[in-house]
């Protein structure tokens, strides 16, 4: 086992990750920026390096910078969380090479499945379903016209190194493919330093599934059953939930089949998510693999009782799973709701500030991850998560009034929260029924948000 970890992130994960260390007797240290001086995780772990100004590219982002604290701290590893530099295989390469662990998985695998063109490649040779597209990147309008038309519309394209929803842009006949395609480009060029995309028939109400995976170096790959993560808004997960609700235990079964078969795919190591879209008639599809531990990681943890971070520490270190498939059962149902510091009345305007009065939920079933209190001041310069809320229940319904129960505690003030619209969220007889895709917000709650907005304001 490592005797000091450094925690490559920020926030409620680095938060997360040194709970996990101290349990098993680990040291910790923190990386910070000048904006996060008075951050939680810099002052809950043992020791605390200053890496740079507030802008990620100078903190966060700063390889020498970590791998400069990482030495002065002497560390054995480095867990980079989620975000960041989680999925940066240079990061793992240069890690291994300080002969520091990466807490994550090997460098190849991340290459692999970081570039969605060849992931979709490697699941073809597979025999993993994928979404019908383009064999690989689509170089120009031209090109892009032509793969669009065989396929027939509407399609989506896709940055060849995306994720959070950046460099997608959904067409719906010619005439917006062209300006769609430049602005994916340019959108992925921005976000990730590489332009390229690649196409895919758009599914038009799909449903996000994921499966949670652990495998270690010793060959043995199980899975942790489903995540629905179908509530989103452009591309950004709002709500999760496990198991995934109104599946069959058959389709379950097959997804979680070829979940682990994925991940055989990539010669994978530590914990990773395999995401799938399921379209109404019930075939699913894989979309991508994220290498690293997920924000809604809690859900899977409340269902299974098995600490994901610590499983990813213990794996890194060498040890063998002790986990088997038919060991993981699943107890009762769990959901998050991620809570931001946006206003979703002003189209969700970030709301950066002091924190004022801060209440917290409590009680039986929840749980919450944060990394804020009372006088902390809410950065502009991040993500705008200030908390997930986790509940568990005997099942969904149970899970469901125990998180009304718990938004109802919670004061976060006075900066604006999302916590309004998840209670709007959870009341909707359609999400209460399990019918949702990721289209679920833009056709159902906006419209009568907007109408709200409206009759408050006649009022």
């Amino acid at each position: 086992m490592f005797h000091k970890v450094l925690i490559a992130n920020r926030g409620e994960i680095a938060v997360r990750i040194i709970r996990a260390c101290r349990d098993l007797g680990i040291r910790t240290v923190a990386v910070y920026s000048k904006a996060d001086r008075e951050s939680l995780h810099v002052r809950l772990a043992d020791e605390a390096i200053c890496i740079g100004e507030a802008p990620s590219s100078e903190s966060y982002l700063n390889i020498p910078s970590i791998i400069s604290a990482a030495e002065i701290a002497d560390v054995d590893a480095i867990h980079p969380g989620y975000g960041f530099l989680s999925e940066n295989p240079h990061f793992a390469e240069i890690c291994e090479s300080c002969q520091i662990k990466f807490i994550g998985p090997k460098p190849e695998s991340v290459r692999l499945a970081g570039d969605k063109s060849l992931a979709r490649e490697t699941m073809r040779k597979a025999k993993v379903p994928i979404i019908p597209g383009s064999k690989g990147i689509v170089v120009d309008q031209a090109e892009a016209l032509r793969v669009a038309n065989k396929m027939g519309y509407p399609v989506i394209i896709k940055a060849k190194a995306g994720g959070g929803g950046k460099g997608m842009k959904v067409a719906h006949n010619d005439g917006k493919l062209v300006n769609a395609f430049l602005t994916a480009q340019a959108e992925a060029e921005a976000a990730f330093g590489d332009k390229g995309v690649y196409i895919e028939k758009y599914i038009t109400e799909p449903r996000h599934i994921e499966f949670q995976i652990l495998g270690d170096r010793h060959g043995t790959i199980i899975h942790l059953g489903a995540r629905d993560c179908s509530v989103q808004r452009r591309h950004q997960k709002l709500i999760e939930e496990s198991p995934a609700p109104g599946l069959s235990k058959r389709l379950l079964k097959q997804m979680g089949e070829m979940a682990v078969r994925s991940a055989k795919a990539f010669q994978y190591e530590n914990a990773g998510t395999i995401e799938f879209l399921v379209d109404e008639s019930e075939k699913f599809y894989f979309i991508e693999m994220n290498t690293r531990l997920q924000v809604e990681h809690p859900v899977t943890e409340m269902v299974t009782g098995i600490d994901l971070v610590k499983e990813q520490i213990r794996i890194a270190s060498g040890q063998k799973l002790d986990l088997s498939q038919d060991a993981v059962k699943c107890n009762g149902h769990a959901i998050e709701c991620r809570i931001n510091a946006e206003d979703p009345d002003r189209n969700f305007l970030p709301s950066p500030g002091k924190i004022q009065t801060l209440l917290l939920p409590g009680g039986p079933n929840v749980r919450v991850d944060t990394h804020v209190y009372q006088g902390y001041t809410i950065s502009p310069y991040y993500d705008s998560m200030v908390a997930k809320i986790i509940t568990h229940g005997k099942d969904r319904t149970e899970a469901i009034q125990i998180m009304l129960r718990a938004l109802k505690e919670t004061v976060i003030a006075p900066v604006k929260t999302t916590i309004s619209l998840h209670e709007q969220i959870l009341n909707r007889p359609r999400f209460r029924q399990g019918k949702v895709s990721t289209h679920f917000i833009e056709t159902m709650l906006v419209p009568t948000n907007v109408e709200h907005i409206q009759a408050r304001k006649a009022g």
